[in-house]
Parts: C-alpha cells; structure tokens; sequence
C-alpha cells in the first residue's frame, strides 16, 4: 500500500513537471511569433537616420530605374542616328566613286581625241583645197576618210558641233571676231571659224565662231 502512494505520487510529480515545461514553451512559441510579426511589420516601416521610410527608399529606387532606363534609351536613340548618318555617309561615297570610275572610262580617251580631232581638220582642208584646185579625184578619196574618221568618232562619243545660227554659249564656244548681223539675229553665231568637238557630251574643244553685230553705219 506504501509502495502504491509512492508511485503515484512520483507519477504525479512527473506530471506536474511535464505540464510546466509545456506551458513555458507555449507561451515563449507565442512571443516569438508575435516578435516576427512585429519586426516584419517594423520592417516595413522603418525609418533611417534621415526620417526616410522604407516604401519611399523603394519608390526613390524605382525613379533612379526609371531614370536610368530613359538615359539608355536617349543613348539608343543616338546610336540609331550616328549608324543612319555613317550609312548615308557610306553610300554617298559609293556613288561619288563609281560616277570617277564611269568617268574615267568615258573621258580617259579626252587627250586622245584631242590629237585626233586636229588630223581631222587636216583632212577637211585638204578636201577644201583639191575641190577648190578641180582635183576630183583627191576630193573624193578625201572626202571618204574624211566621213570613215566622222564615223569612228560618233561611235566612241566624239561629235562635232554644229553651232551655225545658234545662241553663243561661252561654255561650247570661243568669239574670235564679229560679223555684220546682214538679217541674222544678234548675238548669233554667224561663221564657225574652227570646228568644235565633245566628247559624251563634255566640250573637249571649243568652236571658234563669229558673232552676228549690227553693221557699222
């Protein structure tokens, strides 16, 4: 009977215990989370040295973002420009080299055909000269190369001019005396003294030409 006091008071004692240890460890359980929620809550709201507030440390956080993202974009858009003007910049050179290139093949025969265009007048006056002289014969032969050199220069771009009657052009033609208007209009070409050539268009010889001026009184 002793024995059974024994155990069950020892058993209640354990009890005891058990139930004091549980309680403590509730209560400090219930401290602790309402501890974090304090400090989550403080957290949000806490503020620096300064009096700033954590929501306005993340709005200033999102104004420098949205300054950094405007700068780099100012800085595509001057990237977009510079690579637009290099382009244009690029082509233009292009174009300005192969206009010397078409150039170059067109006119790099000028100093050529400018020796030439004097055998030619060689030839004119040599057929001038055996027609005025009766030499049919020569006249005729003459006459014949005279239009196979003709020929040979319209086929590589190299015309004479024809400039009788026409409007004087300082770029095409050079005055070299003055005529008596005689019903032509004034300022007209009224005699071609030299023949003048051009070449694809380019004057690579001016025409020495008289002009038509009112007659003397």
């Amino acid at each position: 009977m002793f024995l059974s006091r024994v155990r069950t008071r020892a058993a209640a004692d354990q009890l005891g215990v058990l139930l004091t240890y549980s309680s403590r460890k509730g209560r400090n359980l219930l401290c602790a989370f309402s501890g974090a929620n304090q400090q989550r809550y403080a957290g949000d709201h806490t503020t620096t040295g300064d009096g700033t507030t954590g929501d306005q440390m993340k709005s200033f956080a999102m104004m420098s973002l949205e300054r950094k993202a405007l700068k780099l974009e100012e800085q595509v858009q001057d990237l977009k420009e510079r690579h637009r003007i290099a382009m244009a910049d690029s082509e233009n050179v292009r174009k300005r080299t192969q206009k010397y290139v078409m150039d170059a093949k067109l006119f790099g025969i000028q100093s050529f055909c400018r020796d030439l265009v004097e055998l030619a007048d060689l030839v004119e006056d040599a057929v001038a000269q055996a027609a005025k002289d009766g030499l049919n014969d020569m006249t005729e032969v003459l006459s014949q190369v005279d239009g196979k050199l003709q020929s040979i220069f319209t086929k590589h771009g190299l015309e004479k001019m024809n400039p009788m009657g026409s409007t004087f052009d300082p770029y095409d033609h050079e005055v070299v005396c003055h005529v008596p208007a005689e019903g032509r209009t004034l300022g007209t070409v009224a005699m071609i003294k030299q023949d003048g050539y051009k070449l694809h268009g380019r004057t690579i010889r001016h025409a020495h030409v008289g002009l038509a001026v009112e007659s003397p009184e």
